[in-house]
């Protein structure tokens, strides 16, 4: 099996295992468990690209799209999780071009989405006035026209009666054609948190030698089967990543209804988190393997 053979490798490259079993013994191969629930407790809750970009997500587009892109932080999660057991952690540490590729990869996207943000951030302050000169229909159009918001767009102006007596309001085959394409605009927008949210999580090589290290010092290293092990250590982990983006997600939510009244303060809050990500990659694509 490749996690055996992985184990295997770990223990020839000098990996340090925990040697000493808890005071009721080990279950399932794990080891103090208990220890392992408040430290994964305790780093959940460490903020990062991937909370940050589901708040964002889920203040900006709603609670289904913060879903979204829940789903793809926990695809994405898994997947290192894999990899990380069957021995590609050794494999970046053995050749560490391989880290260098993928670590620059994933600093360079991460601040491509920090630079997106804060530009869609600066359209939004340039037009926080378009709700008293402008129709509602040509405040949708502008955002769905611009070419970076797959991570943020204005938010959606409500309609109401002061507006100008020259509103054009779409009727007919014009009315249907421009509903079916914010419909389809919609549904496109729906599935970029998903992907955005898995590139980020896979673009971190980092997160793999976390993976090991954190990991492996709770696995009993005589147990037969590892896997085992790690598929419950990693279900401990999902299961507390899950309750964390749940509370931002509906946190989001509040902060979505604060920000439809303050313009400005959406603007603002939408550069910083586009700077946040900017810092995120700088220091993804300054990280060592060590």
């Amino acid at each position: 099996m490749g996690v055996l053979k992985a184990t295997s490798s770990w223990l020839s490259g000098g990996v340090p295992f925990p040697r000493r079993r808890s005071e009721h013994g080990w279950v399932l191969g794990i080891t103090d468990f208990w220890t392992y629930v408040l430290g994964t407790a305790a780093i959940v809750l460490l903020p990062g690209p991937n909370s940050i970009f589901v708040l964002s997500v889920a203040a900006q587009r709603g609670v289904r799209a913060g879903y979204r892109a829940a789903f793809g932080v926990f695809l994405g999660d898994t997947v290192l999780m894999v990899l990380a057991a069957a021995g590609v952690a050794s494999l970046l540490q053995a050749y560490p071009p391989i880290f260098m590729v993928v670590k620059y990869a994933g600093g360079a996207y991460l601040a491509w989405v920090g630079l997106g943000i804060i530009r869609s951030a600066w359209r939004k302050w340039r037009a926080r006035g378009t709700a008293n000169g402008s129709t509602v229909g040509d405040a949708i159009a502008h955002s769905e026209q611009a070419p970076d918001n797959t991570m943020v767009r204005p938010w959606p102006l409500e309609q109401t009666g002061s507006q100008s007596a020259g509103s054009a309001v779409p009727s007919g085959a014009d009315a249907g054609d421009e509903t079916a394409r914010r419909r389809g605009a919609d549904r496109a927008g729906m599935q970029r948190p998903f992907r955005r949210a898995l590139i980020v999580s896979l673009l971190n090589p980092k997160a793999i030698l976390f993976v090991v290290s954190f990991f492996i010092q709770f696995v009993e290293p005589g147990y037969a089967h590892p896997a085992l092990s790690f598929l419950v250590l990693g279900a401990v982990l999902q299961f507390f990543s899950a309750l964390y983006l749940s509370g931002l997600i509906f946190g989001g939510q509040f902060l979505a209804g604060q920000f439809r009244r303050r313009r400005r303060l959406s603007a603002a809050a939408s550069t910083g988190i586009g700077v946040l990500f900017v810092g995120f990659g700088v220091k993804l694509a300054t990280a060592t393997a060590g």
